[in-house]
Order: structure tokens, then C-alpha cells, then sequence
């Protein structure tokens, strides 16, 4: 994982081609960047306040590189183009590269700062980012690569990705243009090969031989990327996987009247794939002079079966006949399964129950633990770190565990899926000790892995929190889920990031909540990987809105509401959890979200996803309590939705402390009322 920023400075910006920059078209950056480049006075904000808190993402290396892009006077852009690159890791200024200032005839320059702190987790040898290859491209990437690029097991995603990437042309899409000759070198552009990458992503590129910067988010916006567009105030495009505190206290031109702080300084990325060509040009006038523009493009995704995810496109929504045929279609999927041998490491005598199996919940459990064995496999680099005779206590990979359905699966898999000489934490957070629904269901739910996979060590991590003794914390997560502002996102961000931090107790013997005389100790989760259950409400039917939609629509009210909620869940989620839970140096790791998980939903009938004509806890996620059953989760197989922040009670508290009790905030809709300054 990695925190990855760009700041762009001394480009007069183009975005007549391009409807995402707040400021209009044809903006404009300072042509000609100072001194006081890195620091924007009436903000306070400088690449100090940058640096640290990207690092707190990515604590194992920080790297910085600049490139100076210089415009003459004179000849072709082509023959005239110059770069210098200064360099700078951990604060060492490397002189091989020594910065140069622009000669006589260089009447402009653009400034292209690079910063990466990377967590590294792939690959065996040490990695810094940004990454430079021998042709002069820059790359920073936070991310992996689970398909669609062939990565070695010792090798790292960034580095062979900047190796796919430098064999690409500059074309701007698959119809490549007349000069690129791809039909000789087999090259493709920068998009294709985006668009065939599988896994979570945020880039960003200097493809140096055509002066373009590439940047862009997975299909599914599964990491941050944040950016500034030019204003008046700070004239400058920025890139970054988080808002420093300073960005975001200072990033409202004047306070409204009812005191609120707006948001105005930050936009989440929407998903896709952008560029910003680098052109050097010649203005006409009295005082004619050189100048860089920068054209900012989007392009489309290339693969076609990522487009069909993208568009959600489902196979059936409107039951036909299902009734009449049900018997047969049953009778069809028992055939179908006992022919089929694709489970992979799940025992058949512990999956036949008294319930019905059917064959699209075998391959939604099939999907779902090929997607955690790709998200969990124990990299070599963390060996040489562990004594010998400790590697046993190494905990790898924890769990955001309630103990409701879509935690339980997720921990399941992952004792099905990870060497059983490691212990797994589940990290569970409460704001009302012992009485929070959560603690209590995760207690339930720790007993019933224990009686599953009763050799596993597991470890039940209950982090305490009361509203009241985290002001300062409440200041610090506000600038994590920035530019979201709501008291609803503020909730469930603080919980995400207390939970994420994985400080708490933990107990030994058996979890009844009546047992007193067990042992309780302090405890600090060192898992580096966290398992998150995001996505599985969305795909699965899970919110209590989805009963409203079917009653008022039936099926297809339904799909759109699903679909609706998939292609938003980037600004409405995952950018926010993202940036909350890597604030302690770990990456959150998003099962459900596979591409190919979300394949395998697509193809099976909405009826067979959920079906809301049964009572709560039944036909609500119906496909994954299926899943639960043939992984022996029984008790998780009834367990009812419940949101995080009021499983944890955090929502109460916040309530009760915002605007006096439940009661108040509902009538107030507290869930989308953004928060006071006084209260952030």
C-alpha cells in the first residue's frame, strides 16, 4: 500500500475536453511557480503538512521526486522539451540528479512534485516510491494487482507495473493513432492496459517521451484518490490519497451562518482513467511570451466484461414461471452439485445441513474464497523481521468483526484459507462496553468459529471507545473523511478508524458474557491486512431501504436501486473507509468487491440474490446466508443487518451529544446533516 501525491504547478489548464474541474473551463494555473510553490499562504497548507500524513499510511519508506519541465522560445517542442529531476527520499537530496534552473531561453517551467510513503506488503525486496524507470517515467501506485498483469510471487505490483507501463504507447485509447505502428510492436496505450488490471488501484503516471500525466481510480473506486482543481486561492492541481488537517480547516472562503464548515478545497475522484497533456506554446500579443498548457482529458475503460460490471448488467431480475418450475429447477441444482468438484479446500461433511444447497450459493462461496486467498497470502518480507521460534505469534491478516453475517463469512474463509499456525484477530469496536449489539453478537459469533475451527487461535480484540474523551480524535478523523462531512460519515468513519487501530482486550476461555471469572489483557493488533466486509449490502440486498423499493416497484425497482448504490458506493463509501482505515499504517482489503465476486452475483437471478417478500434476517442477503450455512455458520445465517455505527453504538452517543437524544436527531435527519465547525 501506498499514500500517493502529485502537486502540478506552473501549467495554464485546458479543460474544455473534460466536465470534472469545478472552476469552468479553460482554467488556469500560475504560469510561472515561485519559491512559494509548496506553501499557499491564506490556506496554510505546505508539502510538510502533506508528507506526514500520507506517511501515516505508508510509515515504511517516504520518497519525493521533482520534474521541471522547461518551455524555450526557440525551434520544435519536440527538439526543445527539457527535464531536470530533483530527488529526495527520507529527506537525502540525491545530487545525481541536481535540480537546474531554467536557462536564458526557458521563458517558463511546469513543476511536477511526486511524493509516496509506502506500507510495503508485496514483493521481497524494499520498495520507495515514486518509481522512475530509464526512459524518465514517474509512477506511484497504491495498490494490487490480482490479474489482468502477470506479478511474480517475489515481485512487487508497482515495479512490474512501471515495466508494463513503459512498453506502452501514448496513444489515448485502443484506436491508436497513425504514427503508433502497434500493429509491429504489439504496444497498447495507457487505458488498455488500466482497464485489464484486476484488483484495487489508484495511479498516478509521467509517461515522459509524450509529456502526459496519467491518473485514475479502480472501476470500483476501492482506493482513494482525491484532487484539487485550480481556484483562485490556490492555483495549482493536486493529487493525493489523503487531506492533511491543515487543507481542511482552512478550506472555506467564509463561514456560513449557521456555522457549518463547507467542504470546498478537496473533490473525490471519480472512478476512471484521466490524463493532462503537457503542451509548450507561444502566446500572441504586444508581449508575446512561452507557456505551458495542460489539456485534461477522461477515457473510457476498454475491457468489455469490465464495462458489464461497471453497468451492472444481471442476467435475470424478473422471476418467469418460478413458481410453476421451482421443483425442477431444484431438482436441476442438487444434479449440478454433486457433479461438481469445484469447491476447493471446503470439507463436504461439514457443509451438508438440513438446509437446501443450491449451485449458485457454491459459486458464490467458490468466488468468495478465491477472492480472500488472493488478499491474504503472507509475503515473504515479513519473514527476515521474525525471530525464529516467533513466526507462529505472527498475525497477518485481522477481521472487522461484529459477528453479524458478512464478518462471519469473511472469517471463515480466511481460517479456510490461511496456514493454521497463525492467529487471526477479530477487531470489534463498542461505545457502550458490554451492552453494544455488536459486542454481544461478536461474542456469539467467536464461540461459533471456535466450535468450526476449533484449533485455530483466535482472537477476539473489543476496543472500548465513549464519545466524550475523543475530541481530539474527532478533529483528526474529520480530515480523514474529507470531503465527506456529515455526522452520519463522521460516525462511521470514527469507528472504522478506532477499529482499524486495533487496540483493545482480549479475553481468554470461553466468551459467555455471564462468565466472570475469565481473563481479560491488553492487547494491540499488529495485522498489517485488514478484512473488510464493504460491498456485500449493496450487492446483496442489505439495507432496509431495498424492502421499500421492492414493495414500491417489485424486481426492478429493486436492480436499480442495487445498481444504483454499486455505481456510487466509491463517493458514498469506499474513498471514506479507504482513507480511515490506512490512517494506522494497514490496508483494508475488500472480498466482496472482487471483479470476480461481483461477476458471479451478476449471473445468478435477483430472486436466487435476496428476496424481500420473506421477513428480515431471511430473504434480505438470502444468497450469503446460504453461503453461511455451507460454511457451518448457522447462527450468522439468521443474523439481521446492522450498520456499524449503530451496532456500536456510536450513533446513539453522537445523537444524545449533537442534538440531545434519538428522538431530536431523527426528526433532524441527523445522518445527513453535515457537521458544525464547533462540534468537528
Amino acid at each position: 500500500m501506498c499514500g500517493i501525491a502529485l502537486i502540478l504547478a506552473g501549467v495554464k489548464i485546458d479543460s474544455s475536453s473534460f466536465g470534472g474541474c469545478s472552476c469552468g473551463i479553460d482554467c488556469h494555473l500560475s504560469s510561472f511557480p515561485t519559491a512559494e510553490t509548496n506553501k499557499v499562504q491564506n490556506l496554510g497548507f505546505s508539502v510538510d503538512d502533506l508528507k506526514v500524513t500520507l506517511q501515516r499510511r505508508g510509515p515504511d519508506q517516504l520518497g519525493s521526486k521533482t520534474v521541471f519541465l522547461h518551455s524555450t522560445r526557440t525551434g520544435s517542442v519536440e527538439n526543445n522539451e527539457e527535464t531536470s529531476i530533483s530527488d529526495e527520499h527520507s529527506g537525502v537530496v540525491n545530487n545525481r540528479d541536481a535540480f537546474r534552473f531554467p536557462s536564458a531561453k526557458a521563458k517558463s517551467f511546469a513543476e511536477l512534485q511526486f511524493i509516496g510513503a509506502v506500507l510495503q506488503l508485496r514483493g521481497i525486496y524494499p520498495v520507495s516510491q515514486p518509481l522512475v524507470d530509464s526512459s524518465g517515467n514517474h509512477l506511484l501506485f497504491n495498490g494490487e494487482i490480482f490479474g489482468g498483469i502477470d506479478v511474480r510471487t517475489e515481485c512487487n505490483d508497482a515495479e512490474t507495473l512501471l515495466h508494463a507501463l513503459e512498453a506502452c504507447c501514448s496513444c489515448e485509447n485502443n484506436k491508436h493513432g497513425p504514427t503508433c505502428h502497434t500493429s509491429k510492436t504489439k504496444r497498447i496505450s495507457v487505458p488498455e492496459l488500466l482497464s485489464a488490471i484486476r484488483g484495487p488501484w489508484a495511479l498516478i503516471y509521467f509517461q515522459a517521451s509524450s509529456w502526459k500525466i496519467w491518473f485514475g481510480r479502480d472501476a470500483f473506486g476501492r482506493r482513494s484518490l482525491l484532487v484539487h482543481w485550480p481556484t483562485s486561492d490556490d492555483p495549482r492541481i493536486l493529487l493525493s490519497s489523503v487531506s492533511p488537517p491543515s487543507s481542511v480547516k482552512q478550506n472555506c472562503d467564509v463561514e456560513d451562518r449557521e456555522g457549518m464548515l463547507p467542504q470546498n478545497y478537496w473533490d473525490e475522484l471519480s472512478c476512471g482513467i484521466y490524463s493532462i497533456a503537457l503542451q509548450s506554446l507561444e502566446e500572441d500579443g504586444i508581449y508575446s511570451e512561452m507557456y505551458i498548457k495542460g489539456v485534461v482529458k477522461t477515457h473510457m475503460w476498454t475491457d468489455s466484461w469490465l464495462k458489464a460490471l461497471i453497468d451492472w448488467e444481471r442476467t435475470l431480475v424478473e422471476p418467469r414461471f418460478h413458481a410453476v418450475s421451482e421443483n425442477n429447477f431444484t431438482n436441476e441444482k442438487r444434479s449440478q452439485m454433486d457433479t461438481s468438484a469445484s469447491l476447493e479446500n471446503v470439507s463436504d461433511s461439514s457443509l451438508i445441513g438440513e438446509h437446501e444447497i443450491t449451485l449458485h450459493a457454491h459459486k458464490v462461496l467458490v468466488a468468495l474464497q478465491k477472492s480472500v486467498m488472493k488478499r491474504i497470502t503472507v509475503n515473504k518480507i515479513f519473514q527476515p523481521e521474525i525471530c525464529k521460534g516467533e513466526e507462529d505469534q505472527l498475525v497477518p491478516v485481522a477481521v472487522l468483526f461484529s459477528g453479524g453475517l458478512d464478518s462471519m463469512i469473511l472469517a471463515a474463509l480466511l481460517d479456510n484459507c490461511l496456514d493454521s499456525k497463525y492467529e487471526i484477530d477479530l477487531l470489534n469496536v463498542s461505545f457502550d462496553g458490554e451492552l453494544a449489539p455488536d459486542r454481544i453478537s461478536a461474542k456469539m459469533g467467536m464461540n461459533e468459529l471456535r466450535k468450526i475451527s476449533p484449533c485455530r487461535r483466535w482472537h477476539l480484540v473489543e476496543i472500548d471507545a465513549y464519545l466524550a474523551n475523543l475530541a481530539a480524535v474527532t478533529k483528526h478523523v474529520m480530515s480523514l473523511i474529507h470531503p465527506a462531512n456529515t455526522y452520519m460519515d463522521l460516525n462511521i468513519g470514527t469507528a472504522l478508524w478506532l477499529a482499524a487501530g486495533g487496540d483493545g482486550w482480549v479475553s481468554e476461555g470461553n466468551l459467555n458474557r455471564l462468565e466472570m471469572d475469565s481473563k481479560r489483557f491488553k492487547y494491540k493488533s499488529k495485522a498489517k491486512v485488514l478484512l473488510v466486509g464493504s460491498g456485500a449490502d449493496e450487492q446483496c440486498a442489505g439495507y432496509s431501504r431495498y424492502r421499500t423499493k421492492f414493495k414500491q416497484g417489485s424486481w426492478q425497482a429493486l436492480e436499480e436501486e442495487m445498481r444504483l448504490d454499486m455505481q456510487r458506493i466509491w463517493k458514498r463509501n469506499l474513498g471514506r473507509d479507504d482513507r480511515c482505515l490506512s490512517d494506522n499504517g494497514k490496508e483494508a482489503r475488500f472480498p466482496f468487491l472482487d471483479e470476480d465476486v461481483i461477476h458471479s452475483i451478476l449471473q445468478i437471478p435477483l430472486w436466487e440474490i435476496a428476496d424481500l417478500n420473506q421477513p428480515g434476517g431471511r430473504g434480505d442477503k438470502k444468497i450469503l446466508r446460504e453461503v453461511a450455512r455451507l460454511l457451518g455458520l448457522e447462527m450468522a445465517a439468521s443474523m439481521p443487518k446492522r450498520a456499524i455505527q449503530f451496532g456500536s453504538r456510536i450513533a446513539r452517543e453522537s445523537n444524545r451529544r449533537n442534538f440531545g437524544s434519538n428522538r431530536a436527531a431523527n426528526l433532524a435527519c441527523a445522518g445527513s446533516v453535515p457537521v458544525r465547525e464547533s462540534d468537528g
